[in-house]
C-alpha cells in the first residue's frame, strides 16, 4: 500500500466535530487503498487551552529556547496522542508518535530549526503493522537528543519533509480554507481558489505573505520536487501543486506584505569608488549583525535601496549614522507580490502592473522583478487598492471561475 501523508491543522483537530470529519479523510483513503499516516498540529488557537500560545504564555510567550521549545512541543504531543485515541475507539488501529519518533531530526536552533534528515522506518513499521502512525508536527530532535520546534506553521514542513522520505503518493495540507486564492478574500472581491499552482508559484506566493502555506514547507516541497495538495477539511477540495502545471494567465495570485520601510542609500555622497565600496560593505555588515533581513535589495549608480520589515527608518539610521551616508528612509509602505510561472513568456507584464496601480491612483515607490515573480512597494494605506487593482487587471476572478477545484 502506497502511503499518503495527511496533515491535519489546529483547527481542523479542535473539536470532536473537526476530528470526526478529519478520522474520515483518513478512513476514505483507506478504503482507496492507501496508506494513510496522519500529521497533526496543537488543537485551537490561543486562548484555548492547548494552543502553542498558550502554553508558551506560561513562561510569558517568549519562544526561541531550549525550554520554550519542550514546553511549545507539548501541544502537538497532547494533539496526536488525543487523535490516535479517538481513531482506536472507532476500531482503527493507530499509534502516536513525537517528531522524534518519526525520525525528523533538525539542527538545534530553537524556535526555527531546520531539518537535517528524516529517518522514517518506525513510521513504516507502524504501516507495515496496519496502523495509521499520527505524528505530532511542528517538532524534531537535535543531534544531541533535545526537543526543538521548526516554527510557526511548522507542521506543514513535517508533512512534506515526511512524505518525501516516505516517497507517499502525496500529501494533502487540510485546513479551514478550500485551498490557496488568487488573492486575500477578505480584502479582495472576486478572490477564488486556484485549482493547480506550480511548486514554485507556491514557494513565491508563500514567501511574500499568502498564509495558507508554510513558507519553510513550500520551499522544501520545491528542492525536493515533493507534489501537496492545499484542502478545506469539510470541502475536500483545494489547489494541487506539481509541476505538471499549464497556465495561459501569467499571473496566478497576488499578494501584499504588512508594513514595511523603504531605504535608499545615495551613492553619490562618496566620491571614492574604492571608499565607497567599503562604507557600503559596513553599512550591509552592520545590518546583518543587528539582526535584520533585507529584501527587494538593489544596487546601481544611483545608490542602494531595499527594504526591512516594520517601521523601522529611525533604527537604520542610527545604525548607519557614523558612516557618512545620505539615508533616505520611507516607512508605511506595503509590498504587493504578483506571482506567474507563465509571465516568463509573456512579455508586457510589467507595463500591465503599472497601468493597473496607474489607473488606481497608487503611487510605486519601488519595483523589482524576478522569473516569476514582480514586486512593487506601495502605500500601506493603498496596499488594499493596489491588490484590488493587479487582480483585477488580469482578470483572476473569471479565470478562476473557469476552474474545476481539485478534491
Amino acid at each position: 500500500m502506497k502511503p499518503v501523508v495527511l496533515k491535519f491543522g489546529g483547527t481542523s483537530v479542535a473539536t470532536l466535530e473537526q476530528r470526526e470529519v478529519a478520522m474520515l479523510r483518513l478512513r476514505e483513503e483507506r478504503e482507496r487503498g492507501f496508506a494513510p499516516v496522519a500529521v497533526v498540529s496543537a488543537m485551537g488557537r490561543a486562548p484555548e487551552p492547548y494552543a502553542t500560545d498558550s502554553l508558551l504564555s506560561l513562561i510569558g510567550g517568549h519562544d526561541g529556547s531550549r525550554n520554550a521549545d519542550l514546553l511549545a512541543a507539548c501541544g502537538e504531543l497532547l494533539s496526536a496522542a488525543l487523535f490516535a485515541s479517538a481513531l482506536e475507539s472507532q476500531g482503527v488501529s493507530a499509534v502516536a508518535l513525537s517528531g522524534a519518533q518519526a525520525g525528523i531530526l533538525t539542527n538545534d536552533r530553537y524556535g526555527d530549526a531546520k531539518i537535517l534528515g528524516v529517518d522514517p522506518h518506525r513510521v513504516r513499521e507502524i504501516i507495515d503493522a496496519g496502523a495509521i502512525p499520527v505524528v505530532a508536527g511542528f517538532q524534531g530532535v537535535s543531534e544531541g537528543g533535545a526537543i526543538t520546534t521548526l516554527g510557526r506553521g511548522g507542521s506543514d514542513l513535517t508533512a512534506i519533509a515526511l512524505g518525501n522520505a516516505l516517497d507517499a503518493e502525496r500529501v494533502d495540507i487540510y485546513t479551514d480554507v478550500s485551498g490557496a486564492m488568487t488573492a486575500d478574500p477578505r480584502r479582495i472581491a472576486g478572490a477564488h481558489t486556484i485549482d493547480r499552482a506550480s511548486l514554485e508559484e507556491m514557494t513565491e506566493l508563500a514567501q511574500h505573505g499568502a498564509k495558507v502555506m508554510h513558507h519553510k514547507a513550500a520551499d522544501y516541497a520545491q528542492r525536493t520536487n515533493t507534489p501537496y495538495a492545499i484542502k478545506g477539511l469539510k470541502s475536500g477540495s483545494g489547489t494541487l501543486v506539481d509541476e505538471n502545471v499549464e497556465n495561459e494567465n501569467p499571473v496566478t495570485g497576488v499578494t501584499a506584505s504588512g508594513r514595511v520601510t523603504w531605504i535608499r542609500v545615495i551613492r553619490g555622497d562618496v566620491e571614492d569608488r574604492q571608499r565607497r565600496m567599503q562604507v557600503e560593505m559596513q553599512m550591509f555588515q552592520r545590518i546583518a549583525d543587528a539582526g535584520i533581513s533585507i529584501d527587494q535589495s538593489t544596487i546601481n549608480q544611483a545608490g542602494v535601496m531595499f527594504v526591512v520589515e516594520g517601521d523601522r527608518g529611525g533604527e537604520i539610521r542610527q545604525l548607519l549614522g557614523d558612516l557618512n551616508l545620505a539615508v533616505r528612509v520611507r516607512e508605511g509602505c506595503s509590498k504587493l507580490s504578483v506571482v506567474g510561472a507563465a509571465m516568463r513568456y509573456a512579455p508586457g507584464v510589467i507595463h500591465r502592473v503599472v497601468r493597473a496601480l496607474s489607473e488606481g491612483n497608487v503611487e510605486i515607490i519601488h519595483c523589482t522583478d524576478s522569473n516569476i515573480t514582480i514586486s512593487v512597494l506601495v502605500p500601506s494605506d493603498d496596499a488594499q487598492r493596489a491588490e484590488q487593482a493587479v487582480h483585477d487587471e488580469f482578470h483572476l476572478e473569471r479565470h478562476a471561475e473557469a476552474r474545476e477545484p481539485v478534491s
